[in-house]
């Protein structure tokens, strides 16, 4: 089953505004906002545990921060802020045991990378009376299984993984994965998958009806083999980049984090975003702290920051990230909070699964076969 705007209508069409522009436009407000609001929760340029010239260094991924957040930020702290974006949790993962630890104050690891990173030993468990509005995130983010009672992350988002799809060039509606290999020889060389070991791989195995999170060698198997009778097929494997394709028509289908498949459908009236009706990765995207981290104070100042209800509801107005942060939810228009490709309906979470961490054997099963995939 799909979850199709002109079904809903919760969310007004904007053609004529460009997402550029839109947060062009909000700048002056979300500066305002955030001096107003949150200078109680940060208490300056930090007074020691900083690194070399007091900037935070921030890694993440596309669309979770932008311009005007840093600037409020610095507005209030006189911290300056610099961010790098990453495509997957894989790149995050080997940049951080490279050394860039050493260089990044805050990450933005998904939920399954979490339980890794605690177990490498790469995360700061978190000083909790340095915290300012964890009684605010949602009750299901409040002592998370990924992460027990948030000791080495703060839950900042979390969305689904669909399908986004220009109608106008699609043939037909794509609503489940098995769209792709039915319509493989239609849709030759028009798809992109995400360039996300877990998401893609994944993805193949729910379209055999098997779990995101399989230890079944076999399946695990089956699902490279399936990939890979669909590669041929495939444009590209990118996580973000693939917008003006889709838009122009070179494209007919991207698989697509909501977060990012929804700000185009509010762009163009011809994209359209489905979850998959076999079941999608339902992931939750956290803040945490490196182990390594050169300026821990600035990090803990940028958690509070990000969870003030009225900074985090500003930007789900702007970024379009579905937040966990229940103080900020109740904030937001009605129209977003109805939006169900923002925020799907317990029927469709129900069929969806997060993604977790595999077995040993199980992820070098999935590094060896992704490799084979991405290089054929």
């Amino acid at each position: 089953m799909s979850v199709k705007r002109p079904l809903t209508s919760p969310y007004p069409r904007r053609p004529a505004v460009s997402r550029r522009r839109f947060l062009q436009g909000s700048a002056a407000v979300m500066a305002g906002l955030a001096a107003t609001n949150c200078r109680q929760n940060l208490a300056g340029p930090p007074t020691g545990g900083g690194g070399g010239d007091g900037t935070l260094r921030i890694y993440t991924w596309a669309n979770y921060t932008d311009d005007n957040l840093a600037a409020a930020f610095t507005e209030l702290t006189g911290i300056p802020v610099v961010v790098d974006i990453f495509d997957s949790n894989e790149i995050m993962l080997t940049r951080l045991q490279a050394g860039g630890g050493d260089a990044y104050s805050i990450i933005y690891p998904s939920d399954y990378m979490v339980s890794e990173m605690i177990d490498l030993g790469l995360l700061t468990e978190l000083d909790q009376s340095r915290l300012s509005g964890l009684e605010n995130l949602k009750p299901q983010w409040q002592n998370p299984a990924y992460d027990p009672n948030n000791a080495h992350s703060v839950p900042f988002c979390w969305g689904t993984t669909g399908l986004l799809y220009n109608s106008e060039v699609t043939p037909g509606t794509p609503d489940d994965w098995t769209f792709l290999w039915d319509n493989q020889d239609a849709l030759s060389r028009r798809i992109t998958m995400l360039d996300d070991m877990r998401e893609t791989l994944g993805a193949t195995l729910k379209s055999l009806g098997y779990s995101y999170n399989s230890n079944n060698p076999q399946e695990i198997e089956a699902a490279y083999n399936r990939l890979l009778e669909l590669r041929p097929h495939i444009a590209a494997f990118k996580t973000t980049g693939f917008e003006n394709e889709l838009l122009g028509g070179d494209l007919s289908v991207s698989m697509a984090y909501s977060s990012d498949a929804i700000a185009l459908t509010l762009e163009d009236d011809r994209m359209e975003y489905v979850i998959p009706a076999s079941g999608a990765s339902l992931w939750t995207d956290t803040l945490a702290i490196p182990a390594t981290a050169p300026n821990v104070d600035a990090a803990y100042q940028w958690i509070n920051f990000m969870l003030d209800p009225e900074v985090a509801s500003a930007a789900v107005e702007r970024l379009f990230f579905a937040t966990a942060n229940q103080a900020a939810f109740d904030r937001l228009p009605a129209d977003i909070q109805a939006n169900e490709d923002l925020y799907p309906p317990d029927s469709v979470l129900d069929r969806s699964e997060g993604i977790v961490a595999v077995d040993t054997a199980s992820t070098d099963l999935f590094d060896q076969f992704w490799t084979e995939v991405t290089s054929a």
